[in-house]
């Protein structure tokens, strides 16, 4: 380090008070070096360091700029100070702090002219040597004097002293960035000084290597921090840019080249991290993604090809209507024509007769059981033989294809350098190894702040989308992954590939290869299909080659993101089959972070897409079914288990079992394997103590590690929720499981048994909905579900409620309690009901938001209850904690008081159905007005809030009787709402609460005490409804305004012919533009739009008078009335689909009619025009609607 350079020797021997040393001759047996003073005291005991700074600095601060022999005094103090080691990793007692070195630094930079750069030299080493070993956090002041000392030095001494005053800029400015405004013109501005130095035309490698390090430190963003200005930024990025794409200059050690690159690939990847960039266009980002692929390889021996400048994105179907600024242009194929070194099979093809039973060099033993966590190690053990693939992979490659067998993993028998020049290649090895691993890390850094749409059209690039079939493959992430010598290049390789995965369900969705590909061409989904393909076959290979268990662990990671995106119902079963029975050893493997990255990827073998046919028969499949010997990895990853030849008596779930082949019903009855495994794994206890976490207390009885337990619990709840059927014949198993870490201390474990039991309590009601046609036979037994309920809530889960110390286990246990089955929970005992209610209403008051929304939310649920919904009691308690929800400062429990209020008044509509009037008279009129009131106010509330609130309006307004509605108090309140729901209707929140508003003016309509023809607000109310279902975009609005428009039941209560005409006009309208929509999304709801309209048109037409004749002759005579018998007559056919419509109409209480009864309702309505009285001018109009009529039944009852 620069730190270590320049001190001044004669002055350090010439003085009295420092300890002379005696020589120490250097063995292996000889101990850590330790000099002792000339009093015995050792300098490196905790408190002599400080001791050390302590003298230091109170001579320094006694010096002035006039003493005498300042010169020499500051040597010799810059000396001592330099010569001790603050580092705490080594002394984790130096309590040094940070305002006594800001302080002696601003001080010190006092007294130092800048003529003399000598001192100045040692100043900017003591910068670097105390800020970056103490880590110190400097005040503005601090940071201020010493930038302008720096930049001061810059402009005033030799270019010779420039390396060293940039270290200590570089240490100065780390993450202070923003905070240097004022200095950064004069640095990065135009011809500033580090751009001249970092500039591809600075011969001093050195130089440039520091000024760009100072310029990433610079553009490093600490959290909580503003980013850097983007004019800086930008300016330094395209410095890095250039310095990546540039050439290695003539006669430059290529050393000094890596070191270079990697300074510039830490700043670009800290411009990229700091805030959000912006690519100036796809030229700029192809320019960045083409250099980092290119240095991804740098010094991968045997790799020669000519790499593009720029990386342009591949076309994609799906987004065709995305302009693209460049064509596709192949870039693979320079890549893959001359790269003719790299072969795709000397990874995984090969059989492995020799791993695990062979006898292991020294160099694979030593990598396999120390993770080979430095790049260093990597080196030797590819020369020697012993790396991914062992000797026997080696041999045959050998013999078979000696040209493409990578350089980098040839024995130490191919090298044709002596030692020293040996030692030089390691060395240089190792710096390639850091430039790839920081090429990685900046695609990284690219890969997430890049818009995810964006970089799918350079998948291509980096994922293959076919397997290696002749030629040599092309140069991807999966070669990395597969070949590289660096375990930590590829764990990087695999953090890439995994940030590509992550979030790219909705492009990996277009994959398909369940039919046989065209032999014109081959479609976009099937290249999709055939990528995932390969990245399972590349993945595998790697989980068979890897001995690192850091990369290990990255590698099922990897997989566990691949299982989660792609979508295994469109393509051919067998991919995750083999990768089933693959991971069943790694269960057992001796490093923790592995086998909790293997129950990561159970966990995602279990959600995705469930329940997939594949997955249940991997499930049903009894626990020694499998062949896992065939994919048993090296022994020395899994013989913890089995240490001395003695194995554990309860955890073999690799070996073959000793029973019979079981039938079929014993299959059906038995637990799947993978919940028995995660059942052990929580609950029983570890037999070997020889994990990295350390042992347990107490003889061998410790549990297995937190996260690993954490993770089989999270297994067992995704298991629970997509394979309940398979997991239902455990229930009271998995109960007792929950119940247990219910009952431990660690809130953790805690918190995730009680959302295990949340996931069985859904799981049974989900089976006893009548929707989903589950058979009584399979259902589980009402008596088993009362039990296990009556066993949970005698059992820990009353703790859980109550523990205030922890909100979070709270909130799940509430939500544990509102998924109890309601059947069920009519028949336990009257004490347990009248707890879990009495809890409820408790935690409602609770100063924790959380465990307050839960406990709303759980009242929400259970007022729906039919044991509960009819206790007036219950109803009006729960009322009162709702309305008091509401007034909360927090907007989720407001949202879902707002949700529990609209699900309570749902009850009332019930009750009101079912019960009659003495319900009604029950509930307190007092309770009903505070609850319309509430609900007017929630109405103005954000739209989650709202989006509930217009429904329990609607609900109330449907409720309230004639006695209610004719009190003074009700009046204004009644008036309020309604407007309310107007101004929603006619607003611009999002189209769920326009939806819901709609629908509560439809369900108001249904009350027959609302005197919607005086009303002073019903005008209003027909007139949104109008005007939506002509003008809104979304077609599930209009849906919803007509369906409330065709509600009211008798003609009084659409008012005077005008209104009444004005609504006929309007649906006539919106009928005629039913297929009007610039978005194909809402094309697809055009059919139910016309089904709903058509139905509201008829329906006026049934309830009309003759004072409406006129109008309706009119428009039915004329050119409105030619397009209204077209989709009427497909209406009453029933030839306009109108699913959706059927839906909607069903819910607001339209007809689910066969076309029979419609023509029946069309002759009841024609019977009844033919025999009304109307005046001269209603009878014109009168025969032209009955002639409409006529005509529309004749052109029905056709064929």
């Amino acid at each position: 380090m620069a730190a270590q350079t320049g001190l001044s020797a004669p002055a350090l021997v010439s003085r009295s008070d420092v300890p002379v040393f005696r020589p120490v001759a250097l063995s292996a047996e000889a101990a850590p070096f330790a000099p002792l003073g000339t009093d015995g005291w050792r300098l490196g005991s905790p408190s002599d360091a400080e001791k050390q700074f302590s003298r230091c600095a109170a001579r320094l601060r006694a010096l002035r700029a006039d003493s005498g022999q300042l010169r020499e005094e500051l040597n010799l103090l810059f000396d001592q100070l330099l010569s001790e080691n603050y580092n705490r990793t080594f002394e984790p007692n130096i309590n040094i702090r940070a305002e006594d070195v800001c302080s002696l630094l601003r001080h010190t930079s006092g007294l130092v002219p800048l003529s003399q750069e000598h001192l100045v030299i040692k100043l900017c080493q003591l910068v670097h040597h105390l800020l970056n070993q103490l880590k110190v956090i400097m005040d503005e002041q601090t940071l201020d004097v010493l930038v302008n000392y720096t930049a001061g030095a810059l402009k005033v001494c030799s270019t010779w002293t420039h390396s060293d005053v940039l270290l200590a800029l570089s240490t100065i400015v780390y993450g202070n960035g923003p905070q240097c405004h004022q200095h950064l013109s004069h640095l990065l501005g135009e011809d500033g000084v580090l751009l001249l130095y970092s500039s591809p035309t600075q011969p001093n490698m050195e130089l440039r290597r520091v000024a760009l390090t100072c310029m990433a430190n610079i553009c490093l963003r600490m959290p909580g921090q503003p980013p850097l200005d983007d004019q800086y930024r930008s300016v330094s990025f395209s410095v890095f840019l250039k310095t990546l794409q540039s050439p290695k200059p003539p006669n430059t050690d290529e050393l000094f080249y890596c070191m270079v690159v990697q300074a510039a690939l830490k700043g670009l990847q800290c411009c990229l991290s700091g805030g959000k960039w912006k690519f100036g266009g796809a030229e700029e980002l192809g320019s960045v993604l083409a250099s980092l692929k290119r240095l991804m390889f740098q010094g991968a021996p045997g790799v020669n090809v000519e790499w593009p400048a720029v990386l342009y994105p591949a076309p994609l179907p799906q987004y065709e209507g995305l302009s693209t600024p460049k064509p596709a242009e192949a870039s693979k194929p320079s890549e893959t024509q001359k790269d003719a070194t790299v072969s795709g099979k000397n990874s995984g093809n090969k059989k492995r007769k020799s791993r695990g039973k062979g006898k292991k060099t020294s160099t694979e033993e030593s990598r396999g059981d120390d993770g080979e966590e430095d790049d260093r190690e990597a080196v030797p053990v590819l020369q020697k033989g012993g790396g991914r693939d062992g000797g026997q992979v080696e041999a045959e490659s050998k013999l078979s294809a000696p040209s493409l067998y990578p350089s980098w993993k040839r024995t130490s028998s191919d090298s044709e350098f002596s030692d020293p020049e040996g030692s030089v290649q390691c060395k240089l090895r190792l710096y390639h190894g850091r430039v790839r691993q920081g090429a990685l890390h900046c695609l990284l850094a690219v890969v997430k702040g890049v818009e995810k749409r964006t970089l799918y059209g350079y998948w291509s690039s980096f994922i293959p989308d076919s397997p290696p079939i002749g030629g040599p493959p092309p140069l991807t992430l999966l070669t990395i992954i597969l070949k590289d010598p660096s375990p930590k290049v590829r764990a990087c390789a695999l953090q890439v590939l995994s940030g590509l995965l992550d979030g790219s369900r909705q492009f990996l969705a277009v994959a398909e290869d369940t039919a046989s590909p065209r032999t014109s061409y081959t479609p976009f989904s099937f290249l999709l299909a055939t990528a995932v393909r390969e990245l399972h076959r590349a993945l595998s290979l790697a989980l068979l080659a890897e001995t690192s268990p850091q990369t290990l662990t990255q590698v099922i990671k990897c997989l566990a993101y691949l299982v989660a995106n792609a979508p295994y119902h469109r393509l051919r079963p067998g991919l995750l089959s083999p990768l089933w029975k693959q991971m069943r050893p790694y269960v057992r493997h001796r490093d923790v972070n592995v086998r909790v990255s293997v129950l990561t990827l159970y966990g995602a073998l279990v959600t995705t897409q469930a329940p997939l046919p594949e997955v249940q028969l991997l499930l049903r499949q009894p626990e020694g079914s499998s062949n896992a010997g065939s994919f048993t990895p090296k022994d020395s990853a899994l013989s913890w288990r089995q240490r001395d030849g003695v194995s554990s008596p309860s955890r073999t779930p690799v070996t073959a079992s000793p029973r019979g082949p079981r039938t079929p019903a014993e299959e059906d009855s038995s637990p799947p394997w993978l919940l028995q495994l995660c059942v052990s794994l929580v609950t029983q206890p570890r037999e070997d103590q020889s994990d990295s976490e350390g042992v347990g207390t107490g003889g061998g009885l410790a549990l297995e590690p937190s996260p690993v337990r954490l993770e089989a619990l999270q297994v067992m709840s995704h298991l629970v929720r997509g394979y309940f059927s398979l997991a239902q014949a455990c229930l009271c198993e998995i109960g007792q499981v929950s119940a247990r870490c219910l009952g431990e201390t660690d809130p953790s474990i805690q918190l995730h048994g009680a959302k295990l039991l949340e996931e069985l309590g859904t799981g049974i009601i989900q089976q006893y909905r009548a929707e989903n046609n589950v058979p009584e036979s399979s259902r589980v037994p009402m008596s088993q579900v009362v039990l296990f309920w009556s066993e949970v809530l005698s059992g820990p889960l009353n703790r859980a409620l109550q523990n205030e110390q922890h909100p979070t286990l709270q909130t799940s246990a509430c939500d544990t309690l509102s998924s109890i089955l309601p059947q069920a929970f009519a028949q336990l005992p009257d004490k347990t009901q009248l707890m879990c209610i009495t809890v409820l209403l408790g935690l409602t008051y609770s100063e924790n938001y959380l465990v307050k929304t839960a406990a709303v939310r759980a009242l929400g649920v259970y007022i729906l209850f039919p044991c509960l919904r009819e206790d007036v009691m219950f109803v009006a308690d729960t009322a009162n904690t709702i309305l008091a929800a509401l007034d909360d400062r927090s907007p989720n429990v407001r949202a879902k008081a707002a949700w529990s209020l609209g699900n309570l008044t749902d009850t009332l509509i019930v009750n009101m159905e079912s019960v009659g009037v003495d319900f009604q008279e029950e509930l307190s009129d007092m309770l009903l007005l505070k609850m319309l009131q509430a609900a007017t106010r929630a109405s103005a509330d954000k739209d989650r809030v709202k989006s509930n609130a217009v429904r329990a309006l609607g609900n109330l307004l449907h409720f309230l009787r004639q006695s209610q509605l004719s009190r003074a108090v009700f009046q204004r309140p009644l008036e309020d709402a309604v407007r309310a729901l107007v101004k929603t209707v006619q607003s611009d929140a999002t189209m769920k609460v326009r939806w819901n508003a709609c629908y509560a003016l439809g369900n108001a309509f249904r009350n027959p005490a609302l005197s919607l023809d005086s009303a002073p607000w019903s005008g209003d109310a027909f007139s949104s409804l109008c005007h939506v279902v002509t003008s809104c975009k979304n077609f599930k609005v209009r849906i919803k305004s007509a369906a409330a428009l065709a509600v009211p039941s008798h003609r009084g209560c659409y008012g005077d012919t005008e209104r009444f005409s004005c609504v006929w006009h309007s649906l006539a309208k919106a009928l005629e533009n039913s297929e009007d929509t610039n978005d194909f999304l809402e094309y697809r709801y055009s059919a139910s739009l016309r089904h709903t309209l058509s139905q509201a048109l008829l329906h006026l037409l049934s309830v009309s008078q003759p004072q409406d004749m006129p109008a309706l002759g009119a428009s039915l005579a004329g050119e409105e009335g030619r397009g209204i018998k077209e989709h009427l007559i497909k209406y009453v056919r029933a030839e306009d689909g109108g699913g959706e419509g059927e839906q909607g109409d069903k819910e607001a209480g339209g007809d689910s009619s066969t076309p029979q009864q419609r023509v029946g309702g069309l002759q009841q309505t024609l019977i009844r025009l033919k025999e009304l009285k109307a005046e001269a001018e209603e009878e014109r109009g009168n025969e032209l609607v009955v002639q409409f009529l006529e005509d529309l039944l004749k052109s029905c009852e056709e064929p």
